[in-house]
This record gives C-alpha cells, sequence and structure tokens, in this order.
C-alpha cells in the first residue's frame, strides 16, 4: 500500500521545531509492513488544501499531522472535510474530555476551543490523552469519478501524536493490512569502515541475490548497513555478514557502540572510569546516556589544563614537561590514574589537539593518543589522526576510544 505523510506547520519550515514525526512514523509503519513512499511538509493556512487534492490521487493511507488546535491557523479539519463533502458534527463526548481536562489544570473554556470538538460525519475519534485536540480517521469515499485514502489526522506535538498513533491509530492500521508481514529490518551497526568498503566486501554480493533490499547510512567513521527481507532469507545471510564485517561489526539491531559496551560491562560486573582533556567530558556524556550506566561507571575526571592532570590523576608533572601534554606516556598515566582513582577495573585516558591551532610538525592539529589501562592487565594505547572540526575530532576521538573498549572485553 502506497502510504504517505502530511506534515503542517510553519514552524517546521522555519527551522524553529525539529520535524521528529517522519523518523517515528517511519518506524512504527515498518513492522505493519508498510512504508512511507513519500512525506510533505506545508505551512499552516490553506495551502493544505492544494496538498491534499495532490496526495489523494497518490497513495492508499495519508497520514496528516498538525493543525487540530483552537487557533485560527489550525484548519485540517476543516478543509479536510470540505474536500470530501462531510458536514461537521459536534462531538458531545470530545466536548466533555476538554471540559475535564481543562478543569483539572485550571483552565477556562474559551469559545475558540470548541472548535476541536467538531467532527466530520462519519468520521472515528481517536482520543487525545495528552492534550484537547482529538485525532482523527477516515475510512475511504468512493465516488463516481474519484476516491480518497485512508486519512488519519493527528495532532502536531510528539508528546500528543505519539500516544495517539500507538493507542488508537496503530490498531485501525493492523485491521487494514490485514496482518503482520513475514518482512523484518535489520541494521548492523559497523565501526571502523567507511561504506564503500562495508559494500564491496558484502553489499554488492548480497544485493545480487534479488530478494534483499539493501541500504547504507554512513557517518563519521561508522556506518550502518540495512537488511530488509523475510526473516528467513536474513537468517540465512546473516552468517555472511558476520564473516565479513568480523571484528569491526559492533551489533546486528541497529544497537549504539555504548549501549555495546555498557551492556558487556554489566554482564562482566567490571567497571570503567575515564580521564578526558580535548574530547571535554564527551565520552562520559556518551557512556552516562545508557540506562544502567551507574552500575559500571563510578567516575569521570575532564582534565583539561596540565594541572588539573597532575592533581586529579596523579600524572606527574615531570612526564608533562618532558613528552608533552599530548603524548603517548600522558595518555597511559592519564588511564592508569582514572582507574586507579576510582578504583575501576578499566581506564580511558584521551589526550589530543583538536584544533584548529596548536599543532606542530611532529604533533599536527588532529593528533590523539587513546590509552586503555585494565586491571591485571597491560595497558594499551593507540595514536590517531582526526584533521577535521572540533566537533567531529571529539566524536571521532571517543569513538575509537569505546571501539578500543569494546575489542577489550569482548577479546576481539
Amino acid at each position: 500500500m502506497n502510504v504517505e505523510v502530511l506534515n503542517t506547520g510553519s514552524e517546521l519550515l522555519l527551522g524553529h521545531v525539529v520535524n521528529t514525526h517522519l523518523a517515528y512514523l517511519g518506524q512504527s509503519l515498518f513492522p505493519l509492513g508498510l512504508r512511507i513512499a513519500r512525506q510533505t511538509t506545508i505551512p499552516d493556512g490553506p495551502s493544505i488544501r492544494t496538498a491534499l487534492l495532490e496526495a489523494f490521487s497518490r497513495c492508499d493511507i495519508l497520514i496528516i499531522t498538525g493543525g487540530l488546535g483552537p487557533t485560527t491557523d489550525d484548519i485540517t479539519r476543516e478543509i479536510t472535510a470540505e474536500l470530501l463533502g462531510l458536514r461537521l458534527e459536534e462531538n458531545a463526548e470530545v466536548v466533555a474530555m476538554i471540559t475535564r481536562r481543562l478543569a483539572r489544570r485550571n483552565i477556562p473554556f474559551r469559545d475558540r476551543m470548541q472548535r476541536q470538538a467538531m467532527v466530520p460525519a462519519g468520521a472515528t475519534v481517536l482520543p487525545n490523552t495528552n492534550g484537547t485536540a482529538p485525532g482523527l480517521y477516515l475510512p475511504p469515499l468512493l465516488t463516481a469519478s474519484s476516491s480518497t485514502p485512508h486519512l488519519f489526522l493527528l495532532p502536531g506535538p510528539p508528546r500528543e501524536l505519539k500516544p495517539m498513533f500507538e493507542d488508537s491509530a496503530r490498531p485501525i492500521l493492523r485491521e487494514i493490512c490485514g496482518g503482520l508481514p513475514d518482512c523484518e529490518c535489520r541494521t548492523y551497526h559497523v565501526v571502523g569502515m567507511g561504506e564503500s568498503t562495508v559494500e564491496e566486501i558484502i553489499g554488492l554480493q548480497l544485493s545480487e541475490r534479488g530478494d534483499i533490499e539493501v541500504g547504507y547510512c554512513a557517518r563519521p567513521n561508522e556506518v550502518d548497513l540495512r537488511l530488509i527481507a523475510s526473516r528467513a532469507v536474513l537468517e540465512e545471510v546473516e552468517r555472511l555478514v558476520f564473516a565479513a564485517l568480523g571484528g569491526h561489526l559492533v551489533s546486528k539491531r541497529g544497537e549504539l557502540i555504548e549501549e555495546v559496551v555498557v551492556h558487556r560491562l554489566r554482564e562482566l560486573q567490571k567497571t570503567l572510569a575515564v580521564a578526558e582533556s580535548c574530547t571535554g567530558g564527551l565520552l562520559s556524556h556518551r557512556i552516562t546516556n545508557i540506562p544502567g550506566a551507574s552500575k559500571i561507571f563510578p567516575e569521570g575526571f575532564v582534565t583539561y589544563a596540565n594541572e588539573a592532570k597532575v592533581r586529579a590523576l596523579g600524572v606527574p608533572a615531570e612526564l608533562i614537561a618532558a613528552q608533552g601534554a599530548v603524548s603517548e606516556p600522558v595518555a597511559r598515566a592519564m588511564a592508569s590514574g582514572a582507574m586507579e582513582k576510582a578504583g575501576a577495573d578499566f581506564g580511558i585516558g584521551i589526550t589530543g589537539l583538536a584544533g584548529p591551532s596548536g599543532g606542530s610538525s611532529d604533533k599536527p592539529v588532529g593528533t590523539v593518543f587513546i590509552a586503555l589501562a585494565q586491571r591485571g592487565g597491560e595497558t594499551l594505547c593507540q595514536q590517531e589522526s582526526f584533521p577535521t572540526d572540533r566537533e567531529t575530532f571529539k566524536q571521532l576521538a571517543t569513538q575509537s576510544a569505546l571501539d578500543m573498549l569494546r575489542r577489550a572485553v569482548f577479546s576481539l
């Protein structure tokens, strides 16, 4: 079935609000066997009329977001009813719902709010448990000359849209689709390879089969290999994917590398401390974004200044003077110092030159040393070069640190 999404809202086109609807709806529709074929964003106001008329002739299911509120620029329900030739009728249950919600919040009921209770004849009301504007479902209308798709009118705010979709829209869509399909999407998260390399060693081979949809999503120093096919086919080719990608494969369900590392440390009942200089706390941030990180992450140090490295981590001042703050010996001392100070099982030390100034011929901008200390084991260190902007540099440095730790905890 051909599915389209029509997002309304001038704030989306002005860049004041990030449009998160498409990602959420795409992920939510796929398990139902539905794929979004087209997405359109339009401003508030009468432009929705043309957008609806154009979409009616193209799609089987049209999901419209926004324009259901009480203000004058919220005209999605009115234009939809007009185009379908349906009269708007006040729905007593919706009026009662709005009244109760406003009373709980001690907000007076204003006349314009009653617009939200106007429902096109024959429409199914989709209750809004997080706002006052209900959603609407309108089944296809067939005439001698034209037809309309299944129409879903959903509110714009994500905190209202998502629960409404899950509770009300999804069950209707499941009935429309006639059950769950034998189709899956698996995302293999790869680190340390570019998309062209991944395509060369495994992607082309899979594409030539003809029964798998292969796609890629590249980011600095990582790429997602996306495979869509029946479960049986995916099970058949997964061993080929594992063999081709080897130690570069982080996960087969799209998990972030920090998720994989945190979960593995929890399995091993091991702990990690980090000491960061040039990454300014980003590594700690990525680790603590993962639920359950408190079980494995007792402490992190951001030691930007040399004095902080000496004071907080016990790095010898004479070592910094002799080798420089950006050096392998200092990175090793930072990793060991963090591990010992926190009483952890592993310690990571990162020191480098993010730029754009401060480099030299032997240590140019982009140079970074990453060390991994292991209690009862050897301390590892690697030198990398990431001559790019500061934000990307920090992302790449922390990515390399996490990959270094991943390989250690999985014995790769």
